[in-house]
């Protein structure tokens, strides 16, 4: 019990040191956030980009070699979830509010406002909004999540070990993994899932917000968005009382199902015969380019600062989340080979973020030649400017503000659920208590950090607590390795047969 007091208490007083300053002193929150996140993208992108470019890699090593056989459990362990219901929860807590809010912002900000590396509504400028798009989405931001989740199912199942970080650095440091430095790794892990989900929880608040203001008269401020908070915060802990099986299991797929809807509809209404054009010419230069524009730095200072708001800041954030997602992942995952589920978790979800996209920054950009006003609007409100330009407009906004809100709830959910096990020992069933704690502290850090700074202080956040989490990932790649080699050796998975001594 004494591990866990620590692991709780310690990071539960972090995350309320960090929201009191922000909502006591915002100006000066802002100030240094936007300091240290300066810092870190000019002296340390290379670092994060090198980093997910390894991950990739590993990922890719592990599909391929003969330890993807391996299960995630005893040989008899088979999945618990079947695989609608594993896709739904693994989507639902991996992206959620992210492609809702970015879904038409973000291909139309790469050809109309800021292009990634051609003039602003060019031809080139169009072909650049989509690959980037499907870089930023894709492979690599699966293959984050992936890493974690696996490392941490393959402790968990396979080695029975407690469903925490520090168990995955077991190899390498033994028992120190149950004393103080595995409470330090479990304590940066608690961290960068508050300050990730708070991120989160805030894009989903704005949007919402931003949805009410663009159809009625509510206005689109700080206040209207801690009010929102609040709602879902009682919400999502109503469904967290019910446990993963019920809350969680049936909100996910309530998601998939509402986001289908809307993407069919979408689909249907928008320029049909373009959204496809877009989505194979992107999905082809997305492939042929994808190294280059993963390792991509601008090292003469041209396109760096793009770089800066958009590649690295993806990478920081997906690092931030992958805690939270990584463990939530594991949990439901337990009975899959390695190999099953690396392409269950990296590639379907690829496939549909990357369809998802095509369809709504194609009906962006399409739409803003129509009225180029869109361009201006707030990144919270441009979906709904796209929406307006539409046959039943009103009808597509009102489904997308209840999928941001089912959203939220769901990655509120799961984040608590995922909070609680990790300042429980690894328990796989957190008492409702410790999930109501963690609940109210990721609703106060995302106020916070819409207090201090909306859509750059949550930016900020995400990126430099992603820093030293990326520096426990890397340990953690080589710590899963070393165990996964040794297994290997030990039930002889050879790709070709060994050579016998005469």
């Amino acid at each position: 019990m004494k591990k866990l007091g620590i692991v709780f208490w310690v990071s539960a007083v972090v995350a309320i040191f960090a929201a009191t300053v922000g909502l006591i002193a915002p100006e000066m929150f802002e100030t240094v956030t936007g300091n240290i996140q300066s810092f870190l993208t000019t002296s340390f992108g290379w670092y994060y980009l090198l980093t997910v470019a390894i991950i990739v890699a590993f990922c890719l090593f592990l599909i391929l070699s003969p330890v993807g056989g391996i299960r995630l459990g005893k040989r008899t362990d088979r999945p618990e979830y079947s695989n609608k219901s594993w896709f739904a929860m693994l989507f639902s807590a991996g992206m959620g509010i992210g492609l809702v809010f970015w879904g038409a912002a973000e291909p139309l900000s790469h050809f109309a406002i800021s292009a990634p590396s051609a003039e602003e509504g060019s031809q080139q400028a169009l072909k650049d909004s989509f690959r980037y798009t499907f870089l930023h989405w894709g492979i690599s931001a699966w293959a984050i999540y992936g890493i974690v989740a696996l490392a941490l199912a393959y402790f968990q199942f396979r080695k029975g070990m407690p469903g925490l970080l520090s168990s995955t650095l077991y190899p390498l440091i033994g028992e120190r993994a149950k004393g103080w430095m595995g409470h330090t790794v479990d304590v940066i892990a608690v961290f960068a899932t508050v300050v990730g989900v708070a991120t989160t929880l805030g894009f989903g608040a704005q949007q919402i917000n931003g949805g009410l203001s663009y159809l009625t008269s509510i206005p689109n401020s700080f206040t209207v968005q801690f009010i929102i908070i609040i709602i879902v915060t009682v919400l999502f802990m109503i469904s967290a009382s019910t446990g993963l099986n019920k809350g969680i299991q049936l909100l996910s797929n309530a998601n998939l199902y509402i986001a289908f809807v809307l993407f069919v509809l979408l689909l249907i209404l928008g320029p049909t015969v373009q959204i496809m054009n877009n989505f194979t010419n992107g999905l082809g230069g997305y492939l042929q380019n994808f190294v280059q524009m993963s390792l991509r730095t601008s090292p003469g200072g041209e396109g760096r600062d793009w770089i800066n708001s958009w590649t690295i800041f993806y990478w920081a954030w997906w690092m931030s989340w992958s805690p939270f997602v990584g463990i939530f992942i594991a949990r439901i995952s337990r009975g899959r080979t390695i190999r099953e589920f690396l392409m269950g978790v990296i590639l379907l979800p690829t496939i549909v973020s990357l369809l998802w996209f095509a369809v709504f920054g194609t009906s962006a950009i399409d739409a803003s030649k129509k009225n180029p006003g869109i361009i201006d609007l707030p990144t919270e409100q441009v979906l709904f400017g796209v929406f307006d330009q539409l046959p039943f407009g009103i009808i597509l906004s009102i489904i997308a503000i209840i999928l941001v809100a089912v959203f939220f709830v769901t990655s509120a959910d799961s984040a608590t659920f995922v909070l609680g096990m990790q300042t429980t020992g690894g328990s796989l069933n957190p008492s409702f208590k410790v999930k109501l704690i963690w609940g109210i502290l990721q609703a106060a850090i995302a106020t916070s950090l819409l207090f201090s700074g909306g859509l750059q202080a949550l930016q900020n956040a995400a990126i430099i607590v992603a820093f030293p989490f990326s520096i426990l990932m890397l340990i953690m790649i080589y710590s899963l390795y070393k165990a996964l080699m040794h297994e290997r050796r030990e039930l002889g998975l050879y790709i070709r047969p060994k050579k016998q001594q005469k």
